[in-house]
Formats: C-alpha cells, sequence, structure tokens
C-alpha cells in the first residue's frame, strides 16, 4: 500500500511551482489533494484533484468557506500543506511598511487562516497533520530579505505554537525551511547562479510529504532545513 493511500490533503497556493510539485507527490502516493489558490482555477489540474481558485487566503471568511468545500469535495480531511506565499527584495532603508505589511499577509496570515479553518476537520480525523513551508532564510536575514525573513519567522513561531497546542489532540504541525528553490522566478532573479545547488521542489515534495505520512506521528514542532547545496 502507498503511504498516503486514504488520506485527504488540502495544499494551498496549489496552482504555483511548489504546489504542483507538492500535488504530483502526493498523488503519486496515495492521497486525495485538493488545490487553493488566489489564481484563477487552470483548466487542467493533476488527475484526482480538486481545485477552487480566486480564493483570498489573507480573508478568514474567504479561507473558512474554501477549507470547508474542500474537506466537503475530499470526504473529510487528514492533511494541510500551506505553500500559499510570496517574496519581495527590498532593503529596509529604501523600503517602505507597505511591504512588510504585504508579506505579513502572503506569508504568515494565510498559513493562520488556512490551519484554523481546517482545524475542525483534522481534529475529527483523529490523526492530522499540517505542514507549513517557512524559509531557512528566516533564521537570519540577509540583505534586503528582512521583511520577507520577518514573516517566515513567524511562520516558525506559529509552527511551535500550534504544535504545543495541538500535542494531545491528534495533530501534528511541523514546517519545512528550504533554502533556494529551483523556480522559473529565482533562475530569472538570480540568473549568474548554479542552479544545481537549489533545491528541486520535487525534492522538498518528498520531505513534506513524509511529514504527511502516519510514520511521521512523532514529529511535531520541528523546523526542517531544507538546504540543498546552498
Amino acid at each position: 500500500m502507498k503511504a498516503l493511500t486514504g488520506k485527504r490533503v488540502v495544499v494551498t497556493g496549489g496552482f504555483g511551482t511548489l504546489g504542483r510539485a507538492v500535488t504530483e507527490v502526493l498523488i503519486r502516493q496515495g492521497a486525495r489533494v485538493a488545490l487553493i489558490d488566489k489564481a484563477a482555477a487552470p483548466a487542467v489540474v493533476a488527475d484526482g484533484a480538486v481545485a477552487f481558485g480566486g480564493v483570498d487566503l489573507g480573508s478568514a471568511e474567504a479561507a473558512q468557506h474554501a477549507l470547508t468545500h474542500a474537506a466537503q469535495a475530499l470526504g473529510g480531511l487528514e492533511g494541510l500543506v500551506n505553500v500559499a506565499g510570496g517574496f519581495r527584495w527590498e532593503t529596509v532603508g529604501a523600503g517602505s511598511v507597505q511591504t512588510w505589511d504585504s508579506l505579513y499577509e502572503m506569508n504568515l496570515r494565510t498559513a493562520l487562516l488556512a490551519s484554523q479553518a481546517a482545524l475542525p476537520h483534522l481534529r475529527a480525523s483523529g490523526q492530522g497533520r499540517i505542514v507549513n513551508v517557512g524559509a531557512l532564510a528566516s533564521a537570519q536575514a540577509g540583505l534586503g530579505m528582512g521583511a520577507y525573513a520577518a514573516s517566515k519567522a513567524g511562520v516558525s513561531r506559529l509552527t511551535e505554537a500550534l504544535a504545543e497546542e495541538l500535542k494531545d489532540q491528534g495533530v501534528t504541525v511541523n514546517a519545512v525551511l528550504p533554502s533556494i528553490l529551483d523556480t522559473p522566478a529565482n533562475r530569472a532573479d538570480m540568473a549568474d547562479a548554479d542552479f544545481s545547488r537549489w533545491v528541486q521542489p520535487a525534492q522538498l515534495a518528498e520531505v513534506i510529504a513524509f511529514l504527511l505520512q502516519d510514520a511521521a506521528v512523532a514529529v511535531t514542532g520541528a523546523l526542517i532545513p531544507v538546504r540543498g547545496r546552498v
């Protein structure tokens, strides 16, 4: 039997590069998957997946509505993967508070509201899993990374706090902390870099998939670096 057979999982930010990679790995391992994204739903999604587009996960009402409908479509929910987020390079001295607010909204608020909306379903399953996508940069912000690193540090603290809150309720909460993902956007922004050293989306997806498995039941509150060779 495949490692995720029978598991029903929601992936936020499911239409992006990492979201698609996560979806492919989860389905290959036997999971049923629902994708939620702010973008319009694509005409074609991975076999067996259901898609909900145009969802603003920064809205508590929209997040609640989307997670409820996703759980209904899947017939329940054992897992939530919070991929939704964004990045902006901006120095503190030349930047604006709006960038800090925007990245908080994209990276932390979406994870918080999606998690809150999923919790009743995850508790009911008795074997719930939340996996957040943080960032290795959250441990030490580099030049131009202040707002991004701060928002991702918030994801780490959310992960730890929620793991402690849920440790006796049958729900684990963990985060993966990638370095640089090999995506078209990152290649365009860092054209002179050695892409072979970066983390492939499928590689990160495999780590996420493990954290959703029954085998990972003893792992909660973990912030797992996925560095590649960076």
